[in-house]
């Protein structure tokens, strides 16, 4: 939603600018007053474009997710002592022509079921999650046939995330939430 909404800012502060351009060598040519409200206009689309860009690339969070449409994957699996259970869910996006997203949540028992998204990625043919440890979680999300499309990891769901575009690490909301960050090499 908030995507659409700068994608529709940008096409008026462009539509704007183009304005603004035509009136502004109008008024050189026919030596009329400068056209002060169209400038304010136009500043303030770009101030209002800027700001919503900055919002969406530094405010991240997984609020975004449709939880209308999930469809429920994997899990819960208990870590071996039970502290910890991880359930991965389904997002379908795009229709037919689309693709499925993938993330895993996280609920730590022993501290109130306290749940986090500490994975998301698109899903790709083989997926799956297995406790490696008590706080260790190894994902598995390749793609045998594209080799470089192979979103794996292994995370400490303590202090760890993976997100596949890096939306998660640039975010300054999530970062007291973990230590580090992953994305993939794309």
């Amino acid at each position: 939603m908030v995507i659409l909404l700068a994608l529709f800012m940008a096409l008026i502060t462009i539509v704007l600018l183009l304005i603004l351009v035509i009136i502004i060598v109008v008024s050189v040519i026919k030596k009329k007053p400068f056209p002060r409200k169209m400038l304010l206009a136009t500043l303030s689309c770009v101030l209002l474009l800027g700001s919503t860009i900055i919002y969406e690339r530094y405010f991240f969070t997984f609020e975004e997710i449709n939880r209308a449409h999930v469809q429920d994957g994997p899990g819960p699996i208990e870590s071996p002592d039970e502290t910890y259970s991880a359930s991965a869910y389904y997002e379908p996006y795009g229709g037919a022509a689309g693709g499925v997203n993938v993330w895993i949540e996280v609920v730590n028992h022993a501290n109130n079921d306290q749940m986090k998204i500490i994975y998301y990625s698109d899903v790709k043919q083989d997926f799956q999650m297995d406790w490696v440890d008590d706080e260790t979680l190894e994902i598995e999300n390749n793609d045998p046939r594209y080799q470089n499309q192979d979103r794996s990891v292994t995370l400490d769901v303590t202090s760890e995330i993976y997100h596949d575009r890096g939306d998660a690490c640039r975010s300054w909301v999530l970062k007291q939430d973990y230590d580090d960050c992953y994305e993939a090499d794309l």
